[in-house]
């Protein structure tokens, strides 16, 4: 069990493409607390974007729901659930093969899954047909070195 974490937070919102970019954005600026490098932060939006994506076109199809987001942070990892109440995905392995799509109509290039395993330490989908999807992933924070503004303000602050 992980220890506590240091801060919380939850998005709803309903399922229009328009409210994807929303959705990046809000994570982004959560997870800013745990001071990231630009390359983390632009990881973290990137799997953002294709899971909150997936919810509205696939979960959703042409119908509006609600896609929900729950974020926790912790001491240098973020942990983040997104899930809907759409129709489900039947075979989760079959969709997370490279370039499977079921809306090869709509250019959807089937990578979906694959860019959120590789910019992200850990990915995990739970489905039930008819009822919904989760996704829950996590990215930890790499703070080998302190950026010049933390040495700077350091450097200001001593006796």
């Amino acid at each position: 069990m992980k220890e506590p974490f240091d801060n919380e937070m939850n998005l709803e919102f309903l399922s229009k493409s328009a409210n994807e970019a929303f959705a990046r954005i809000t994570v982004a600026a959560f997870a800013s607390q745990l001071d990231p490098t630009i390359e983390e932060l632009a990881d973290m939006k990137t799997a953002v974007s294709e899971a909150v994506t997936n919810c509205i076109i696939h979960g959703y199809e042409n119908k509006i729901g609600i896609v929900k987001i729950h974020a926790k942070l912790y001491e240098n990892e973020i942990v983040i659930e997104i899930a809907d109440s759409g129709k489900g995905i039947a075979n989760i392995e079959m969709a997370k093969e490279p370039l499977y799509t079921t809306k090869p109509n709509l250019e959807r290039s089937g990578m979906g899954f694959t860019i959120m395993e590789s910019f992200m330490d850990y990915v995990h989908v739970e489905s039930i047909v008819d009822v919904g999807t989760k996704i829950t992933m996590s990215k930890r924070i790499k703070r080998e070195e302190m950026n010049s503004s933390t040495e700077i303000s350091q450097m200001t602050s001593m006796p």
